[in-house]
């Protein structure tokens, strides 16, 4: 196989885009945007489609008034949808000689290291064969434990696993406002975030469609993780005309989520650690800890830990939070939930001189070389 060139660019649907008025899939839209791909192509990029709607298009071909609310009539319209779904994309892009291919994930498939990597040769491959891969994520084997929950945070994974020079978010937003616009009309479009700060995620709402699942705040989520990545994200309303074609020709259209300076220490393991495995609890951290994390690189000690929440063992991913419940860092933690709880602003010498919380003393609760900062 020929070495897949550099520049990829993921580019994530939501089913508020792809799905009409009507509650069917936007065939004439999936035209348009294959259009875009082919001249993405032409110009030298890679693209990988995260898409949604599988399960608005089930709900559709099986003739139901609405979205089902129980787990299997879900998983059933998912089954249904994703065979349609996919074969809307291999016939609109096959009438431009591109191949797509179906690529259906869960947590599950990126929870371990090894299944990182391993999904993440699999989209390098299907680049170098010069296919255009179609991701989702698996809805009809996935359960509340394993789900992405948001093909918002799917795509950010996609990203990072594949090193992506760009992502585009399209959704039925123009970008993100200092309010939200449908109940503010004095909000007004930011057309570049280079931080993402506190007030940033507190003005973001919750799910602002009836057929997705995702809103501005997981959107924020995926460009906090793209940002430390050095992997620009871009959020902008899908129907904007001609937007990819803008976008890589260097046109601002929505926001542009770019860090102001990029980590140089983030590895593909410290990646995985930020999105590859959902958090199984928080760590509440002092002021004194943050700002050793945040501005020294440090590794984080019990002595610094103020509460605890969840329940975790040892190797598990948790969110690292400030005084003011400000998810600043992700990290892996070497000790149990119910261990940190016991030791929480015990020193490391305190530690060792007790007997029980001895062992302890021995390492910090998450490593440096296993944390990441998100700022």
């Amino acid at each position: 196989m020929k070495h897949a060139r550099s520049k990829v660019i993921v580019v994530k649907i939501g089913s508020s885009t792809l799905v009409g008025e009507d509650g069917a899939l936007d065939r004439g839209y999936l035209e348009a945007l294959a259009e875009q791909v082919v001249s993405l192509r032409k110009a030298g990029w890679k693209p990988i489609i995260v898409s949604s709607a599988a399960i608005a298009c089930g709900v559709q071909v099986l003739g139901l008034d609405a979205r089902p609310s129980d787990m299997p009539s879900l998983q059933a319209a998912a089954s249904v949808g994703q065979g349609a779904l996919a074969s809307a994309y291999s016939e609109v892009f096959g009438a431009h000689d591109v191949v797509t291919s179906l690529v259906l994930l869960t947590r599950h498939d990126t929870a371990s290291r090894h299944a990182y990597v391993h999904a993440r040769e699999t989209l390098r491959a299907l680049l170098e064969y010069d296919v255009v891969p179609v991701v989702n994520e698996n809805d009809t084997t996935s359960v509340e434990e394993i789900r992405f929950g948001d093909n918002d945070t799917l795509a950010a994974l996609v990203a990072c696993l594949i090193k992506a020079d760009m992502c585009v978010i399209f959704s039925d937003i123009d970008g993100l406002y200092t309010a939200n616009p449908r109940e503010d009309a004095h909000a007004r479009k930011l057309d570049r975030v280079d931080f993402i700060t506190p007030e940033i995620m507190a003005s973001a709402g919750g799910v602002g469609s009836s057929v997705g699942s995702g809103g501005m705040v997981t959107k924020i989520r995926a460009a906090r993780v793209l940002m430390i990545a050095g992997i620009p994200l871009v959020v902008c309303n899908g129907h904007e005309p001609h937007a990819l074609e803008r976008l890589v020709q260097g046109e601002s259209v929505g926001t542009c989520f770019e860090a102001r300076r990029v980590p140089h220490e983030i590895t593909n393991y410290k990646l995985w650690i930020a999105l590859g495995d959902s958090a199984k609890g928080s760590i509440v951290v002092d002021d004194g800890a943050r700002d050793a994390l945040v501005g020294k690189g440090s590794s984080l000690l019990c002595v610094g830990v103020t509460n605890v929440t969840g329940t975790f063992d040892a190797g598990d991913i948790v969110n690292i939070e400030d005084a003011r419940g400000h998810l600043f860092a992700r990290g892996k933690v070497s000790a149990s939930s119910d261990e940190i709880l016991l030791a929480r602003g015990y020193s490391q010498a305190q530690m060792a001189a007790n007997r029980l919380l001895a062992p302890l003393a021995e390492s910090p609760i998450v490593h440096r070389d296993e944390l990441v900062v998100f700022e």
